[in-house]
């Protein structure tokens, strides 16, 4: 166990990826800050090994996250009231804003209710599957909230103003598969099926041109703010150093050559 992980959290390292599970379990993994820390820890070593191409993000037992242990930010206690704002600056964006502007893809594998934060911060992640008995749910109205950690910027870019609006005021699930028709999500899979799937998708990306996945993250994350033109010149300036890249070099003479290539995921060695 190293120095990131604690009971909330299992970091496993794979042949050129990590595996990152929210493990509170009984708690359908809800975050706690304890968690926080730990996820955050093990972000942070993810990014800085140079081995590690990809992360996977999932959780354990039978949900992926409820979002926030409303135990830990009980109003009802004694003493001064709750702010939640604090909470929100404090873990949730920081949360967000590091999954990403992470230099790999983040897989997210969904393997039930993914709700409140839990939702937002799978939205937050590069690529979403989802077992069919998984449901999101922007739970927040509920208790008298307003949804947190992107969801409203997530879900009013992905779904439109009047689905986004629907879905947080009323607090419903939404399927998984319903998720995925409406393009909030990449793909369904059968229950069973998840694991092998977002691993093997995993194991993809960590063969892959880890630095190009970078720049496309990035240029995708800035389409949203861009004018045509602006983002044309961003594709100018991020084309030009992939062309510099050995993962460029090499993808091309693997082609010419009609070969598999063989990517380090660096710009150059």
């Amino acid at each position: 166990m190293s120095a990131s992980q604690s009971d909330t959290i299992l970091h496993e390292r794979r042949e050129g990826w990590h595996r990152i599970t929210l493990n509170r379990p009984e708690k359908l993994n809800s975050f706690n800050e304890e968690q926080h820390h730990a996820l955050r820890a093990a972000l942070n070593e993810a990014a800085a090994d140079e081995t590690c191409r990809t992360v996977l993000l999932t959780g354990a037992g039978r949900g992926f996250c409820a979002g926030q242990d409303l135990g830990d930010r009980d109003p009802s206690k004694p003493g001064e009231r709750v702010d939640l704002g604090y909470t929100i600056e404090t873990f949730y964006n920081p949360l967000v804003r590091q999954i990403r502007s992470l230099g790999k893809p983040v897989i997210c594998a969904v393997n039930g209710v993914a709700a409140g934060a839990g939702a937002n911060i799978a939205l937050a992640c590069d690529m979403v599957l989802a077992a069919k008995s998984a449901k999101f749910i922007q739970a927040f109205s509920r208790i008298g909230l307003v949804p947190d950690s992107g969801g409203t910027w997530f879900l009013t870019r992905l779904l439109g103003e009047a689905r986004a609006k629907a879905l947080i005021l009323t607090g419903d699930a939404l399927t998984a598969e319903q998720a995925e028709q409406w393009g909030l999500i990449w793909r369904v899979v059968e229950d069973d099926a998840l694991a092998g799937e977002a691993e093997e998708l995993a194991e993809r990306f960590a063969k892959g041109p880890t630095y190009a996945y970078g720049l496309i993250k990035e240029a995708v994350h800035l389409a949203s703010r861009n004018t045509l033109d602006e983002q044309l010149e961003l594709e100018r300036d991020m084309q030009r150093k992939a062309g510099f890249s050995d993962d460029y070099r090499e993808g091309v003479t693997a082609f010419l050559n009609k070969r598999k290539p063989t990517f380090t995921g660096k710009p150059t060695e």
